[in-house]
């Protein structure tokens, strides 16, 4: 076998795939598939590179005639590394890189890496269009911590959100804060859950606003309604809040007058 040869044999053989052997040796996959088509030879740094991670000698890479038996590992310090990389799954995300040539707004179509930008961003740091990683950005974003138009996540922020934990305009998590908030406990303009605090309306087991309707605590500035609303209270509340509430919040009146 030539050199090629031995590098495609070798990378098949410890799972790799030609975007991860490059990443790993900081080249393009066009450079790996050279090597292994033999139209070009590794530089000495790549070629030593190479027996680290496959645990055989540069001898073995570079001559034909030479032939290690099955199973050989190299010396222990390759074997070591060889190891160090084949089980660390976080060093191969951190390496792996991929990234569309097709591009959309001058961005990558996709892009998945350790810090990726694309319309379609996959990456422990995330931005594009659709953006999915630990820390994401983009209109729609998912992720530990994500902002976007929408955000969804353990920390999430955004126009609309979700999260244990969210922040926007309507908000709905564990710990919900928006202008329309629904969560455990809801803090907004408007606000629905288990301990609902809303400005102007306020539903929930524990409920204060200005318009407050509790099943066991309802304090309200203008209006407070404890356990079931009654026909009569749903409309002196409805018309009390169409008098007191701003123009621009009268179609939240409608929604909340068929809820109640």
């Amino acid at each position: 076998m030539n050199t090629g040869e031995k590098i495609a044999r070798l990378r098949k053989e410890n799972n790799y795939t030609q975007e991860q052997l490059a990443a790993l040796l900081g080249v393009s996959r066009q450079s790996v598939s050279k090597y292994e088509s033999g139209v070009t030879y590794p530089e000495t740094d790549k070629l030593i590179r190479l027996s680290e991670l496959f645990g055989c000698t540069v001898d073995y890479l570079l001559k034909d005639n030479v032939e290690e038996p099955d199973g050989y590992t190299g010396t222990a310090e390759q074997s070591d590394k060889k190891e160090a990389f084949s089980g660390n799954i976080v060093n191969r995300w951190q390496n792996f890189e991929y990234k569309s040539e097709k591009q959309v707004l001058g961005m990558p179509l996709w892009h998945i890496g350790k810090n990726a930008k694309g319309v379609f961003a996959i990456g422990i740091k995330a931005k594009g269009i659709v953006s999915i990683g630990f820390f994401s950005l983009g209109l729609v974003s998912f992720g530990f911590c994500s902002l976007g138009l929408l955000g969804f996540g353990l920390f999430a922020l955004g126009l609309l959100s979700a999260g244990c934990f969210s922040l926007g305009g309507l908000a709905f998590g564990a710990i919900a804060v928006g202008i329309i908030a629904c969560g455990a406990v809801a803090i907004g303009e408007f606000s629905i859950g288990a301990l609902a605090i809303g400005h102007y309306f306020a539903l929930g087991d524990h409920a204060y606003g200005m318009f407050a309707f509790g099943d066991t605590k309802a304090v309200g500035e203008n209006f407070e309604q404890l356990g079931e609303v009654t026909e009569l209270g749903k409309q002196m509340a409805v018309k009390a809040m169409r008098q007191e509430l701003p123009k621009y919040y009268q179609w939240v009146v409608k929604i909340i007058e068929k809820v109640l």
